[in-house]
């Protein structure tokens, strides 16, 4: 059983902020910044490609509530969210979480997003019509 099923569970304490019959929101003990939450599914999912949609869209949308909450209680400017997909995309905890994470003005955070440019149109499209012709198969 993985630490957040443990959580999930009640074998491991966690700060609770919202809980449902589908999903659970906890304080992060390793924040980025203070009022860092994670909302997790309650059945395990290593993967967000698994979650139900149901299941997912409540993620989601708890999520958003909690990110207002922290704008309203923390008077945050703003907030993340953020969900890695496998350890090449810095997932570490083999548990789907998606991050809420409160933002201000002077946090000096950034996310160390690179950003690309395409050759040309051509390639462009080329990579747009492999993705397409996969998700019509899903």
């Amino acid at each position: 059983m993985c630490v957040f099923c443990k959580i999930v569970a009640g074998e491991i304490p966690s700060s609770k902020i919202y809980e449902d019959d589908l999903v659970y929101a906890f304080m992060d003990i390793s924040p980025i910044n203070k009022g860092h939450v994670l909302v997790i599914p309650k059945e395990h999912h290593e993967s967000c490609a698994t979650i139900p949609e149901n299941v997912a869209g409540r993620m989601f949308q708890v999520a958003s509530r909690v990110g207002i909450a922290q704008k309203r209680g923390l008077e945050a400017d703003g907030f993340n969210l953020h969900l890695s997909d496998g350890t090449v995309a810095g997932q570490v905890v083999m548990h789907a979480h998606l991050h809420v994470v409160p933002r201000f003005v002077e946090d000096n955070f950034h996310w160390n997003w690179r950003q690309l440019k395409y050759e040309n149109d051509a390639e462009k499209e080329k990579i747009q019509e492999k993705i397409v012709g996969k998700l019509k198969m899903i």
